[in-house]
């Protein structure tokens, strides 16, 4: 009896000393441009600290995890001014930073990945869609917690086509990234059945399109613009570039719904969003910040969990332990969103559920019903791994 007493003091000793001992120090990095991309509505432009917001909300979580696994977060974020090196300044980060969370435009994430390769620092790009950096131009360090435009569009797709909505207006903007986004609506609709009836392209002639496009205008141009279509059940907009899509809505000349860039909208989170405990994280984001939860604050907040969940699974802040365990089969984490989300080992892009929001409301969430695949009904959403030409390295 005493030697059983005795053995749970010595027991009870070495827990303190452990509980005692210096935590596991986790640095994690977050590189993005000073500045923020206005938008044509006074009620939607994003916050000096968009994206930024829902990584430090996350460092919040994983710091309550980590009391009890005597592991602590820190955030170091570096702003990139107009003419700064974004390899300088992914460098600097990476001197005390094994993980990097990325919002930048897709040939800048690649400057970062090619730098930072040989060093071992895992990159995570919460705020790039672009499909190639997870086909053609993929690279082996870098975890893509963003959706891809072609996930956005499937997402939209199976939803227009499961309300039969079949036949489209395609409607896209004049910049790189609007025929971008327009090329994945394209591939959507030929990919579930429907049918894009007319093509037009809205040119952007410049100008300051508040002071030069009243109501009265606007009235006026987008009537003109959208008639004489051929029988269509829906105009999809594909204007990343925010030079008209929201101007659609209630003003094309036939009385028809708008989705893709305005009207109802594909999107990783809405600040709408209230299904599967999302309510929780949304009341503290707005106490915290006294905004609501943009999408690029979720996709912040949710590569910064990808961080934390492995950590705390692995009890390791080795960057190439961490990594390791995030491309394993072991690997999930939870976002609000109904079920847990996995990584893609292909091409290193987590799988998720796209909200369908429109601007008041999340009216639906794909993968839609009906829509199934073999290994997951994520992978519907996106390139599948029989079509990627991605190849890791």
């Amino acid at each position: 009896m005493i030697r059983e007493w005795i053995g749970a003091i010595g027991l009870s000793l070495m827990a303190t000393h452990a509980l005692a001992a210096d935590p596991i120090e986790v640095g994690i990095g977050y590189l993005r441009h000073a500045g923020v991309k206005s938008t044509l509505s006074l009620a939607a432009q994003p916050a000096e600290n968009d994206g930024v917001a829902g990584a430090l909300l996350a460092i919040e979580d994983n710091n309550t995890t980590g009391n009890f696994l005597n592991q602590h977060f820190t955030l170091t974020e570096l702003r990139l001014k107009e003419g700064d090196d974004v390899t300088a300044a992914a460098n600097k980060l990476a001197d005390h930073d094994g993980t990097i969370v990325l919002d930048l435009p897709a040939d800048e994430v690649l400057k970062v990945a090619d730098t930072l390769r040989d060093r071992g620092t895992v990159l995570f790009d919460a705020g790039s869609i672009d499909d190639r950096l997870r086909e053609q131009d993929c690279r082996a360090n870098v975890v893509h917690v963003a959706p891809t435009r072609s996930m956005l569009a499937d997402a939209l797709a199976q939803y227009l086509v499961w309300k039969q909505w079949k036949r489209w207006l395609l409607v896209s903007g004049s910049h790189d990234n609007d025929k971008l986004y327009a090329d994945a609506l394209r591939r959507a609709a030929s990919r579930f059945g429907a049918k894009i009836v007319q093509e037009r392209t809205f040119q952007d002639t410049g100008g300051a399109r508040r002071t030069d496009s009243g109501v009265t205008l606007i009235q006026r141009q987008m009537p003109v613009f959208t008639q004489e279509a051929p029988a269509y059940d829906v105009l999809v907009a594909a204007d990343e570039s925010e030079v008209f899509a929201a101007y659609l809505p209630y003003r094309t000349w036939d009385p028809r719904p708008v989705a893709g860039s305005a009207g109802l909208v594909p999107t990783s989170w809405d600040a709408s969003h209230d299904q599967w405990g999302a309510v929780q994280i949304q009341n503290r984001f707005l106490k915290q910040n006294s905004r609501r939860m943009t999408a690029l604050d979720m996709q912040a907040w949710t590569a910064t969990r990808v961080i934390g969940e492995a950590i705390s699974r692995t009890n390791s802040a080795d960057p190439k332990t961490v990594f390791s365990f995030i491309k394993g089969k072991d690997f999930s984490v939870a976002a609000f969103k109904g079920t847990r989300l996995t990584l893609r080992d292909w091409n290193l892009q987590l799988r998720q559920p796209i909200l369908l929001a429109d601007g008041r409301m999340v009216v639906s969430v794909s993968p839609q019903e009906g829509f199934l695949h073999q290994v997951s009904e994520l992978d519907t959403l996106g390139v599948d791994r029989p079509e990627t030409k991605c190849k890791l390295q």
